[in-house]
């Protein structure tokens, strides 16, 4: 009876320790993903400031050196 009761506990750890691996190795691939993913988004905003840097450059306009807004 304590064999089936203590073998009936191991097969359920078992069970358990298959779903946290399988758990663990999808959040790992999700990560993965995800980190790309962001690397990729991270490229894009930095060609997207090169690109409005150039653009300001070419107009000769800096936005800094106009003068503030009228206060209403």
């Amino acid at each position: 009876m304590a064999d089936e009761s203590l073998q009936h506990r191991l097969t359920e750890l078992e069970v358990r320790l298959t779903f946290v691996d399988d758990t663990v190795n999808a959040l790992a691939s999700a990560d993965a993903e995800l980190s790309m993913r962001l690397a990729a988004l991270e490229d894009v905003i930095r060609g997207l400031r090169s690109e409005l840097s150039s653009l300001r450059g070419s107009q000769g306009h800096d936005p800094h050196s106009e003068p503030p807004p009228p206060h209403y």
